[in-house]
């Protein structure tokens, strides 16, 4: 009864805090909405024994990212930037980018297969050693196309930080 009860306060602050970010007009505040989400999100981790992944949560993502989120967001000049038009002459090339990705998730959908396979797979026995071992092999064997994406991901998101902060200097 107790667990179902914080499942429904972590799941609670997990939407509202995305609905929240979403709908604020300060970028500041948005960016405290996502840690009030993020920190749900590492609360239902918790709920599923999965501690390695809840500290993972709230040091790197709520303690590390979010404060170069916010960085970045003080840093750049966000008055100037809302008042210049932006994305006005290459609406096609986001059209264009849209329609590439939502054919792609079609042909996945409609071949199912390879590493998208959603068939239900054969029950294997867990294999020995702790939640920490058992997440680190699934994520470097079947997860790795998509966890080296999310990392270049980043990379780029750091390095334009970068440029746009001494572009401003």
């Amino acid at each position: 009864m107790l667990e179902t009860a914080f499942f429904y306060l972590f799941a609670l602050l997990t939407l509202g805090g995305g609905v929240l970010m979403i709908t604020r007009r300060s970028a500041v505040h948005s960016a405290i909405w996502l840690i009030v989400s993020l920190m749900g999100v590492a609360g239902l981790y918790l709920l599923q024994q999965a501690e390695f992944l809840f500290a993972v949560q709230i040091i790197l993502y709520v303690g590390g990212i979010m404060v170069l989120f916010l960085f970045v967001i003080m840093l750049v000049n966000l008055d100037q930037a809302a008042k210049e038009r932006q994305f006005v002459k290459p609406w096609w090339v986001a059209l264009a980018v849209l329609l590439a990705i939502g054919g792609e998730f079609a042909y996945i959908l409609r071949t199912n297969t390879g590493a998208f396979r959603f068939a239900v797979p054969v029950e294997q026995p867990p294999p020995a050693g702790g939640n920490t071992e058992i997440l680190a092999d699934v994520l470097f064997s079947q997860y790795l196309l998509p966890f080296e994406i999310a990392s270049l991901l980043l990379l780029v998101a750091v390095v334009g930080s970068v440029i746009m902060a001494r572009k401003r200097a």
